[in-house]
C-alpha cells in the first residue's frame, strides 16, 4: 500500500478479519496460510499490486509477550555501557584536537553502540568456547566503540587510547579493522566495499565445508556480520544472500544497522531502506527478524487495534523520519498523528517530551536481547534490519544537520551532555580529574576529551 488508506467501510474489513480469526481457532494456521496464498494469487491475477508475505507490517517482528527475560546483571550492563560510550567520545574527541581533524565516524559508533553491548555482554563466544570464538564482521566505521570496550576489559590501555588514527609509533590504533595492522585484535578486515559482508557469507560456509569433511567441527559457533543500511548499496555486499540460503547457513547472522545515512549523506528520502531490505532478504530465502521501535512505544501500538497506526508508519518514508528528527517533538506528534483523530487519541495522555524520548529498536537493549537469542536459534540463516536515530546521547545539538561522516569533532557542552549517558552529569569535573572508573571496577577509563 503506497499511501495511508482510509478505511471506507470498516464494518466490511471487520467482517474479514473476523473470517480470519475464525479460520485459525477451528481449522489452524496452516489452513489459513493457504487461504492467504490463495487470495494474494487471486488478488495479482486480477492486477493488484500487492506483496504480502515478502514485506511485512513497519513493526517489530516479535511482539512483547514473547520477549526474552534479561539476565539479572542487566543494570550493570547498562552502567558499562555508559562509560563505552564516553570513552569512544573523549577518544575521538582527543584525537581531533589542535586542528589535526583525524576524523572517527563517532556517529556510527553511537548508533551500534546498544547492539554490540548486547552482543557482547551475553552472546559473543570468546577463545574459551568448546568449538572456539565466534567469527565476528564489525561495521568498520564503528571501530571507535569497539576500541572502547577493549580498554574497559584491559584489552587496550589508555596510551592505545591517545594514539587513536595515530598508530605509527607501534602503539597507536589503526581507524578501521585491520587484521594486518592490528593481527592480535581484529579478525577480519571490514571497510572493503562491501566484501566483508560477501567474505562472512564464505567463512560461515567454509566452516560447514570443513565439518562435513571431518575436518573441523563447527558446533554452535557462529558467524556475526554488522553492517550499515548504507554499505548495502555496494553490489557485493548482498551478492551472496542466495548462497547462504541455498546451504542453509544458520551459522550465520547479519545485523544491519539501518541508521538512515550512506558514506556521505542521508539515505534516500522517497523509500524505506528497512522494508527494501527485508524484501530483499526474505526473497532470498532469509529468517527476517524486524527492530524498529523500543520498549517505550509498545504501549502506544497496543492501543492500535484496527490497524491505523501500523498504516501510518509504513506509509512514511525514511525522508520523513529525518525530517521528526530535524523539527522536535510537535512536529513528530502533529506527522505520525495529527492528521486522523483516532490516531491522537493514543497519545494523548502521553506529552511531547515523553515521546520524544521513546527509544528507537536499535537502542533498546531488552528489545536487543530478545531479537539476538531469536537470531542463535536453529533455521535459515537470520537477518536482522533495525531502526535508531544515527545521533544518540552524543550529538545534542546537532540532530538537524545529519553531520555524520565529516563530523567527529565535539565541543565541550556537547561532550558534557554526553556524560549523561549513563555516567552520571558531571563533565566539567571529569575534564579536570582525567581518568576515573566506576564503583566496583579497578580498570581505569578515559574521561578528559581533551
Amino acid at each position: 500500500m503506497n499511501s495511508y488508506y482510509k478505511d471506507p467501510d470498516p464494518r466490511e474489513t471487520r467482517d474479514w478479519l473476523e473470517s480470519l480469526e475464525g479460520v485459525i481457532r477451528y481449522e489452524g494456521a496452516a489452513k489459513a496460510d493457504y487461504l492467504l496464498q490463495q487470495l494474494t494469487e487471486k488478488a495479482r491475477a486480477k492486477g493488484v499490486d500487492t506483496s504480502p508475505g515478502l514485506i511485512t507490517a513497519y513493526c517489530n517482528t516479535i511482539p512483547p509477550e514473547d520477549e526474552e527475560k534479561m539476565p539479572d546483571d542487566s543494570e550493570t550492563a547498562r552502567d558499562l555501557a555508559g562509560y563505552v560510550r564516553w570513552n569512544a567520545m573523549a577518544m575521538v574527541a582527543r584525537a581531533n584536537k589542535d586542528g589535526k581533524a583525524l576524523g572517527g565516524h563517532i556517529a556510527t559508533c553511537t548508533s551500534i553502540s546498544a547492539m554490540y553491548e548486547v552482543g557482547f555482554n551475553w552472546f559473543f563466544r570468546g577463545k574459551g568456547a568448546e568449538h572456539g570464538p565466534d567469527m565476528i564482521y564489525f561495521q568498520g566505521h564503528s571501530s571507535p566503540g569497539v576500541y572502547a570496550r577493549a580498554f574497559v576489559e584491559g584489552v587496550l590501555d589508555e596510551a592505545h587510547l591517545e594514539n587513536f588514527r595515530s598508530e605509527v609509533a607501534g602503539h597507536g590504533l589503526c581507524s578501521y579493522p585491520h587484521p594486518y595492522l592490528m593481527p592480535d585484535f581484529w579478525q577480519f578486515p571490514t571497510v572493503s566495499m562491501g566484501l566483508g559482508p560477501l567474505a562472512a557469507i564464505y567463512q560461515a560456509r567454509f566452516m560447514r565445508y570443513m565439518e562435513s569433511r571431518g575436518f573441523k567441527k563447527a558446533g554452535d559457533r557462529k558467524v556475526w556480520v554488522f553492517l550499515g543500511d548504507g554499505e548495502t548499496d555496494e553490489p557485493e555486499c548482498l551478492a551472496g544472500l542466495s548462497l547462504a540460503a541455498r546451504e542453509k547457513l544458520d551459522n550465520l547472522i547479519f545485523v544491519v544497522n539501518c541508521n538512515l545515512q550512506r558514506l556521505d549523506g542521508p539515505v534516500r528520502g522517497n523509500g524505506n531502506i528497512i522494508q527494501e531490505l527485508e524484501g530483499r532478504f526474505r526473497g532470498s530465502g532469509w529468517r527476517i527478524i524486524k527492530l524498529i521501535w523500543g520498549s517505550e512505544w509498545d504501549r502506544i501500538l497496543a492501543r492500535d487495534k484496527d490497524g491505523r497506526l501500523l498504516q501510518k508508519l509504513g506509509s512514511m518514508v525514511d525522508g520523513e523520519y529525518q525530517t521528526i528528527r530535524a523539527r522536535g517533538p510537535e512536529y513528530l506528534r502533529e506527522k505520525m498523528f495529527g492528521d486522523d483523530p483516532e490516531l491522537m487519541k493514543m497519545v494523548e495522555d502521553i506529552s511531547d517530551a515523553e515521546l520524544w524520548q521513546m527509544s528507537r529498536g536499535g537502542h533498546d537493549p531488552r528489545k536487543l536481547y530478545t531479537a539476538f537469542t531469536k537470531a542463535v536459534m536453529e533455521g535459515r540463516p537470520p537477518g536482522r534490519p533495525r531502526s535508531q536515530e544515527t545521533v544518540y546521547r552524543f550529538y545534542k545539538g546537532r540532530e538537524p544537520g545529519r553531520q555524520t561522516h565529516s563530523d567527529s569533532g565535539q565541543d565541550h557542552q556537547g561532550i558534557r551532555y554526553g556524560a549523561s549517558g549513563g555516567i552520571g552529569d558531571d563533565g566539567p569535573q571529569r575534564q579536570k580529574d582525567g581518568c576515573r572508573g566506576p564503583q566496583g571496577l579497578s580498570r581505569p577509563f578515559l574521561c578528559s576529551p581533551g
